[in-house]
């Protein structure tokens, strides 16, 4: 006879909801005081550099009035404390002021580079997962053999080789012999599904297979580990199949690093495919800091790290929250 699951005692709910509240708001309040020491170091990054940034910025296209007229436009002309305010202020509320080259909001370029770089870095940590689950699993239960040799060696390889060389590797082979996808370019998804995914793919398994180099070192470890646990000798010597032990006991309970690193991985993507993006001439977030780090556009870069320091602290919020559901004990602890 079945019945009705139980629901937990009314004081135990109660306590469960209070401390998903109070473990929320503690990463809330961590979350937005390392955004605005962010903020802060972001705001220094134009005063710390030697020169007049405007100066700078402007080139052979200086004359006084281009100059004065880009001083007002970015506010460097009122005092420091008062730029400080004013640019934390208008930060808060999504404004990170003009562009240096083209003289267009921040906000709308990073927003419209943004879908290019989510669009690569989600394919690649999927790449990622696809290469590092099976091979680290594999790895660590096979410890010591031939196989535990030949993951070990190729994720070292991995890890070893540089992004563009990877990039220029996979379009020599793939594009310049084979010809099956394009070197570079991008095409978004709602106007050709198609055409995403032909260019998408090279730069997506070169950020796949250099990330899942990493990540299978780290699953390998942390498969390891549990298989060293006494639950695990205990399910083997109750004689349960080796599925069962494989998946139940040991996979499962290595799901909270591979949640980690996972998630370390996919915003560190986020933040460093500029190498990747540049080879490709993929026009992402990695690709227009390099152009404004050529052109010397601050405020573009400050947005830009802006934008990616925020995106870690989300990532690694939903991290912590997932944990959650992967392992009911950390919901009481």
């Amino acid at each position: 006879m079945t019945g009705r699951p139980r629901s937990l005692p009314a004081p135990v709910a109660a306590f469960v909801r209070n401390t998903t509240v109070r473990f929320l708001t503690r990463r809330l309040i961590y979350s937005a005081v390392v955004l605005a020491g962010v903020m802060v170091v972001v705001f220094s990054l134009v005063h710390l550099v030697p020169g007049d940034p405007i100066r700078i910025a402007l080139g052979t296209r200086y004359n006084p009035e281009a100059y004065e007229a880009l001083k007002v436009a970015s506010g460097l002309d009122k005092p420091l404390w008062r730029q400080f305010f004013a640019y934390f202020g208008n930060a808060v509320t999504g404004d990170l002021g003009v562009s240096f080259r083209n003289g267009s909001p921040v906000t709308v370029n990073l927003l419209d580079r943004l879908p290019a770089t989510a669009s690569l870095a989600g394919i690649g940590l999927v790449i990622a997962l696809l290469i590092s689950l099976p091979a680290g699993i594999w790895s660590a239960l096979h410890e010591g053999r031939f196989s535990d040799a030949i993951v070990r060696i190729s994720s070292q390889f991995g890890v070893s080789i540089p992004d563009f060389w990877m990039g220029m590797l996979l379009i020599t082979l793939f594009s310049s012999m084979l010809g099956w996808f394009p070197s570079s370019g991008y095409t978004a998804f709602t106007e050709d599904p198609v055409q995403w995914l032909r260019h998408v793919t090279l730069p997506a398994v070169t950020v796949g297979i250099v990330a899942g180099a990493i990540m299978t070192r780290y699953i390998r470890a942390a498969v390891l580990e549990v298989v060293a646990m006494g639950y695990v000798r205990t399910a083997k010597s109750k004689g349960l199949e080796p599925a069962v032990v494989t998946f139940r006991h040991i996979v499962r309970n290595s799901l909270i690093p591979v949640l980690t690193i996972a998630g370390i991985q996919l915003a560190t993507i986020l933040g460093g495919v500029i190498v990747v993006e540049v080879v490709f001439a993929w026009p992402g977030l990695g690709r227009l800091v390099f152009d404004s780090v050529a052109a010397r556009d601050y405020p573009m870069i400050q947005g830009a790290v802006l934008l990616i320091a925020a995106l870690f602290l989300l990532i690694n919020l939903i991290v912590d929250v997932l944990y959650a559901v992967v392992d009911p004990r950390i919901r009481l602890s």
